[in-house]
């Protein structure tokens, strides 16, 4: 690593630090877009007027200076710096974009030394005490940058895709459950083009082959802890899930979980009978989330309720799309009892929701086009979790001189490993 060296930030950076200024959710005359905390994760935060404010462009690099994700970086973004945030402009000895990757690799050391007993702050002597190595050569450290970009690049065109998938799913989810699938196999014409199709009913119009009915009358819903207690925590023993505990679109995330003994469990699998494919339904806090039990051993607060088909006119597999549909979602979100000051649907509330039901060949299909739609994007999300990976490794790799960058280095190769 001769031809690295190691600097303190205050030797390579400039500071400035935001300032409060008027804002708007409009982009009107002598506003441009407000770069805060949102703006440093891909979301929108409005606008802001440029009066008196910190503007940036896209050579200088962002840092969350206040609040519980300080020492958040953004790169490529031009507009109103906010009070939280502050703009790092690099001087000519480092490349801006490997600033950014530097700090972003720093994210972590940052976080870890916050200050601030209420709303955490980055440390106010950060320019001192963090030190970044780096090659003195500039176009070894564009080199760098460039491997480091390919793969943030096929990162961002598989989220694209994720996000492509997810709005085709939702609108095949919203053909589905109103036009449903015909005798061969392929969806119905809309009503406005074939009214002799469909039926009026007090939900709506559906295909004439469908029934109405309550939820209950062909799902049993169960509390699977009506007591809101659990006995004995242990070390060693099986998982209490809540809706915290409700992970991407189909799993669930047991770190730092509570744990109970198998004699609580064996209680509430004596209640709730769990088979994998029941519904667990979030109906506290985030309602109306649902996915699969699965197949890990666990036991669930009184956050869920699980659901299973009572009567053999109801699928297991499609009985989750079914929890997933605007007929019942829309029915939850009508009105909420917040007397806790959570939202929260009961047990009865949720069994007297009037919901169509297609003939169970129908639901086969359904779930069949449902689950096709399901696999394609949990395939991309393996794909950016394998990516995002990647250039972890890249980065420990990159920006610590372990791994020397070549003028003959195949970039794309690099970044797909």
């Amino acid at each position: 690593m001769s031809d690295w060296t190691s600097e303190c930030l205050n030797q390579l950076v400039a500071f400035q630090k935001g300032r409060k200024v008027e804002t708007s959710p409009f982009q009107t005359q002598g506003f441009e877009p407000y770069l805060g905390a949102g703006a440093l994760s891909g979301r929108y935060d409005g606008y802001a007027s440029t009066f008196l404010a910190v503007t940036a462009n896209k050579q200088d690099v962002l840092m969350l200076w206040d609040g519980e994700r300080s020492g958040l970086v953004g790169y490529n973004l031009s507009g109103v710096v906010s009070s939280t945030v502050c703009k790092l402009t690099p001087n000519e000895k480092i490349d801006n974009e490997l600033l950014y990757y530097l700090l972003l690799f720093n994210f972590d050391w940052i976080q870890n030394r916050r200050t601030g007993t209420g709303v955490p702050h980055v440390p106010k002597d950060i320019g001192r005490i963090l030190k970044l190595d780096y090659p003195t050569d500039i176009y070894l450290q564009q080199k760098v940058t460039r491997i480091l970009q390919t793969i943030d690049q096929v990162i961002e065109k598989t989220e694209a895709l994720i996000e492509k998938y997810q709005h085709i799913k939702a609108g095949l989810m919203r053909d589905l459950f109103t036009r449903g699938i015909d005798a061969d196999g392929k969806l119905r014409p809309p009503r406005e083009q074939a009214p002799e199709l469909y039926q009026q009913t007090p939900i709506g119009w559906i295909p004439k082959e469908w029934e109405v009915a309550l939820f209950g009358e062909y799902i049993e819903v169960i509390d699977p802890n009506p007591s809101h207690r659990y006995p004995l925590e242990v070390d060693d023993g099986y998982p209490i899930c809540s809706t915290e505990n409700f992970q991407g679109e189909d799993g669930f995330n047991f770190e730092n979980v509570k744990r109970v003994p198998q004699a609580t469990y064996q209680a509430q699998n004596n209640r709730c009978r769990f088979k994998t494919t029941d519904v667990i339904f979030a109906r506290k806090g985030k309602i109306g989330l649902a996915r699969r039990y699965g197949e890990d051993i666990k036991v669930f607060s009184h956050t869920v309720v699980v659901m299973k088909p009572s009567s053999e006119l109801v699928g297991s597999d499609w009985l989750l799309w079914l929890t997933r549909s605007d007929w019942l979602l829309k029915a939850i979100e009508v009105t909420m009892n917040t007397n806790s000051g959570v939202p929260t649907r009961g047990v009865e509330f949720i069994k007297n929701i009037t919901v169509p039901f297609p003939k169970n060949e129908e639901q086969k299909i359904m779930h069949t086009f449902l689950e096709s739609a399901s696999n394609k994007i949990q395939a991309e999300r393996e794909e950016r979790n394998k990516l995002i990976k990647q250039k972890s490794g890249l980065m420990q790799d990159l920006l610590t001189g372990k791994v020397p960058v070549t003028v003959n280095n195949n970039i794309a190769e690099v970044a797909h490993g």
